[in-house]
């Protein structure tokens, strides 16, 4: 199928998943590596205060947290550039 007629599909909302060879699907950048920081038990209590209150988990909403600074950031390089 050509990706023109796969798009008018998708934007006709037909289902195509049997197009779709999902074994293989991989989210670009999405990678997982783990690490392991120190942080102060007062930083925690307030993490985790937080996640409850949205209704995350706390790795969620570290993961959100520096995800939006460093596009914050990437943001700036761009402007200085």
């Amino acid at each position: 199928m050509k990706a023109k007629e796969f798009d008018d599909k998708f934007d006709a909302g037909e289902d195509l998943l049997e197009q779709l060879d999902v074994i293989k699907a991989q989210r670009p950048l999405q990678k997982q590596k783990r690490i392991n920081v120190d942080i102060p038990e007062w930083m925690i209590d307030s993490l985790d205060k937080e996640a409850r209150r949205i209704g995350v988990t706390r790795q969620s909403i570290i993961k959100v947290w520096l995800a939006e600074r460093l596009e914050q950031s990437e943001s700036l390089d761009r402007i200085d550039r």
